[in-house]
């Protein structure tokens, strides 16, 4: 590879992503309090700046907040899910 080449992402589609795994596969990440809410109404009082984790299916559907990564992986496994973490 010459120096400037640029790698080329392979189109996917949201379908396509969702299956990776046989659709078996979700993922973990970091979300704040502000994200929580967003995602799971006004109703929830948290501290905009709490720290919790989200397990979202391989499309990008949130499935479960935790309070820790320790639970959030607890859940993936308890949906029968391979968790995987991002970075």
């Amino acid at each position: 590879m010459k120096i400037g080449d640029t790698k080329k992402t392979p189109n996917i589609s949201e379908t396509e992503f969702a299956h990776l795994g046989g659709g078996a596969l979700a993922y973990i990440r970091e979300i704040e309090g502000e994200e929580a809410t967003r995602l799971l109404g006004k109703e929830l009082v948290l501290a905009p700046d709490s720290k919790l984790f989200c397990v979202y299916h391989a499309n990008g559907m949130p499935i479960s907040i935790s309070g820790t990564r320790e639970a959030a992986i607890g859940s993936a496994l308890e949906h029968e899910l391979v968790p995987m973490s991002v970075h």
